[in-house]
């Protein structure tokens, strides 16, 4: 008899499994409001403080209020925030193109929009990355809540630079 064997060549740690036997919630729509206009205002979306970004293109490794770890979770966490980024920029898009289009009928200034669009898609991508970023870690904190075990001292995180 064959024996079935794991193509995996790396095995769950044991942070990796605990994360994984955690149950998931449900929040309510004043929480998620609350976790995501956080988010939109590039605040930690647990506690609403900061800082949380090194500069536009770089996360902190922790919030400088409550320590949670920015990149809670999985090696591979923040692939969900990038396909979040694209998802959301391609929407942007759409509505954008539908509604100019139905706005201009049926003087549509195609022109414009052969320039215009392929920019605009090019460059919301990077506009929009840190906001990502943090409505993912936003989703991330609805679907599975904050433990004291991931908050570090916000005062052991003084020798972290800002910009560093």
């Amino acid at each position: 008899m064959a024996t079935i064997r794991s193509t995996s060549s790396h095995e769950p740690t044991v942070r990796e499994r605990d994360e994984s036997a955690r149950p998931l919630s449900w929040p309510g729509f004043k929480r998620v409001a609350t976790v995501l206009g956080r988010a939109a205002m590039l605040r930690c979306p647990n506690c609403g403080g900061g800082p949380v970004l090194r500069h536009w293109f770089k996360m902190r490794d922790r919030c400088g209020n409550c320590g949670l770890a920015i990149e809670r979770g999985e090696r591979d966490y923040f692939i969900g925030s990038m396909m979040f980024n694209l998802g959301v920029s391609e929407m942007i898009f759409a509505i954008t193109f539908v509604s100019i289009m139905v706005v201009m009928w049926p003087n549509v200034p195609w022109d414009t929009l052969e320039w215009a669009a392929p920019l605009g898609m090019l460059a919301a991508p990077f506009v929009l990355f840190p906001f990502s970023k943090l409505a993912w870690l936003g989703f991330d904190i609805l679907l599975r809540p904050v433990t004291p075990d991931e908050l570090v001292d916000a005062r052991k995180l003084g020798s972290e630079s800002n910009f560093g």
